[in-house]
């Protein structure tokens, strides 16, 4: 893939998540204004140096499912699956820090890689933006941290807080995780891809 194109996805991908955001069946109650800062921030673009040398996973081998299901869903999900497809070439993809093989699967059933941010294709301070794949009948453990989260949910999958119960998004959904809630998610018979929204403060 072209370095245009890359840079394309990228421009495009804050107009084309606010759109998903708003075009989700339905909205956690006060995720509204975390979500807006996000959108609005993501709108001034930040460096676009594509560093991260590109890296795939063996979870990765589900991704084309995944994104065949984002692509068959309603029109604003179907558009932002296909810019972020333009940047699948380009991404490093990671394991979860610690993830270590366990016999359940989780090692080499997820896959993880960052899109904008300190890390990412494009660096920014204010907000990072990454993306999570699950293999099919793979948990992704509790974990939690201190900035404020949303969820832009592309294909099937569950996710819960704390002890609470699980529920389906599903393609389309959205979720929000405040600072520090105790989160998981899991993966069914399809695998789960989601793009995720972290809300980092103010550039420095």
């Amino acid at each position: 893939m072209s370095r245009p194109d890359t840079h394309a996805a990228l421009g495009a991908l804050p107009a084309l998540s606010r759109q998903a955001w708003h075009a989700a069946p339905a909205r956690p109650a006060g995720a509204e204004p975390v979500a807006e800062r996000i959108f609005r921030a993501l709108s001034v673009p930040g460096q676009r140096d594509l560093a991260p040398p590109p890296c795939a996973l063996p979870a990765c081998t589900h991704l084309p499912a995944a994104l065949a299901a984002a692509r068959a869903g309603a029109p604003a999900v179907s558009a932002l699956a296909a810019a972020f497809e333009a940047l699948v070439p380009s991404l490093a993809w990671y394991r979860r820090p610690g993830a270590e093989p366990d016999g359940g699967g989780f090692f080499d059933g997820h896959a993880n890689a960052h899109i904008a941010g300190p890390r990412g294709l494009e660096r920014r301070s204010d907000v990072m933006v990454g993306v999570s794949l699950v293999a099919p009948g793979v948990r992704y453990p509790d974990h939690h941290h201190p900035p404020e989260e949303i969820y832009l949910v592309l294909s099937p999958g569950q996710w819960r807080q704390g002890d609470g119960p699980w529920h389906t998004p599903g393609p389309g959904g959205v979720v929000h995780n405040p600072p520090g809630v105790v989160h998981a998610m899991r993966a069914g018979a399809a695998p789960l891809l989601a793009l995720w929204y972290l809300w980092l403060g103010s550039p420095a």
